[in-house]
């Protein structure tokens, strides 16, 4: 997922260099939606794990 987000993240920088707003905007707002996603998934991965192994 984080390399979707970079992904976007870079259509986003090359749209913007081009001249291309608003695919720029759309790249860059779905690059930080997978990127909260990402975090959030990592975070929910972290708490999980510490629980240990159940008897």
């Amino acid at each position: 997922m984080l390399g979707w987000a970079i992904t976007f993240l870079i259509i986003a920088i090359i749209a913007a260099v081009l001249g291309f707003g608003g695919i720029a905007g759309t790249a860059t707002t779905i690059a930080k939606i997978l990127f909260v996603v990402l975090l959030v998934l990592f975070v929910i991965s972290l708490v999980m794990g510490r629980r240990g192994p159940r008897p």
